[in-house]
């Protein structure tokens, strides 16, 4: 479950916004609306953003963080957003004091905006005590975008549809997780834009439960936009490239619509290891070595 947690007069809570890691990825088709269809198995790290609110007469809110500099503070970002759709079907007429800890690299293809909006939606439900279900917190999200229901339950599922179908899977193995960003930014919509070709069917067969099973399975698998991705940020390739030569990397995939990377390893101290020779050789890259939550 999504990590919360309140002080003791429970007027302030904090949510993990976690980031989602696409596994595999395959577009399956494009409706008569214009969103694209999906099947992609999500795995949830450690390593996040963090969401604070506090009770407050109005709404207000401010970021911090190491990516929270020229993000912007009105209704254009998807955590005010989520607010004032929260407000609006809950009925409430009050306010909170919202505080982005702004850890990810932004439109970085690891759910970073739709985690944020996920976590506002769940730290906002339980501060203003609306009691809003599960699943109407789900409509709600999906009105944010595609990845937010999936980001509500933070676990490991298979997303399909547009996002709105979740079958909640097994935790994935204790895999080591090293996230990297070549310091560029993805145009989600780009992406799609950009992807030519045929769609591809839902991945057949069951996922295997132990890691080095996992590394086989996805190898054979793969992220639809991935060649798209590198296209427009050619800076991919080689952080691909550089994962797949380090040593004990199991598997390397971009996630979701990019720039970001990850590599799986046999445990995170492996995966740290990984990150320090990362992070020697590519200085202005952003790295993380995590292990997947559940």
């Amino acid at each position: 479950m999504r990590e919360l947690s309140a002080s003791a007069s429970a007027t302030q809570i904090s949510v993990h916004a976690a980031a989602k890691i696409n596994l595999f990825l395959n577009v399956t088709g494009r409706r008569e609306d214009g969103y694209h269809e999906l099947d992609s198995l999500v795995g949830f790290t450690a390593i996040g953003d963090r969401l604070t609110v506090d009770a407050c007469e109005k709404i207000t809110f401010s970021i911090d963080g190491p990516f929270g500099q020229g993000l912007p503070l009105n209704d254009d970002n998807l955590v005010l957003a989520a607010a004032w759709l929260l407000a609006e079907e809950a009925g409430y007429q009050g306010g909170a004091a919202i505080t982005l800890q702004k850890n990810l690299p932004v439109s970085s293809g690891i759910g970073g905006g739709s985690a944020d909006a996920a976590a506002t939606l769940q730290a906002l439900n339980r501060l203003w005590g609306v009691g809003v279900s599960r699943e109407m917190l789900a409509t709600i999200g999906l009105r944010l975008g595609a990845d937010v229901p999936v980001c509500l339950r933070s676990k490991t599922a298979r997303m399909s549809g547009i996002g709105e179908i979740i079958r909640p899977m097994e935790p994935l193995p204790p895999l080591g997780v090293l996230l990297v960003n070549p310091g560029a930014a993805v145009s989600t919509p780009q992406v799609f834009k950009a992807r030519k070709g045929s769609f591809s069917s839902p991945v057949d067969g069951s996922i295997p439960r132990d890691g080095k099973g996992l590394c086989e399975f996805l190898a054979l698998q793969q992220n639809d936009l991935e060649v798209p991705a590198i296209e427009l940020v050619p800076e991919i390739a080689t952080v691909l490239q550089t994962l797949s030569g380090l040593e004990g990397c199991r598997l390397s995939r971009l996630s979701g619509s990019g720039a970001t990377c990850f590599g799986l390893f046999d445990d995170e101290a492996a995966a740290a290891a990984a990150r320090d020779a990362v992070s020697a050789s590519h200085t202005d890259w952003w790295t993380q070595a995590t292990h997947f939550l559940d």
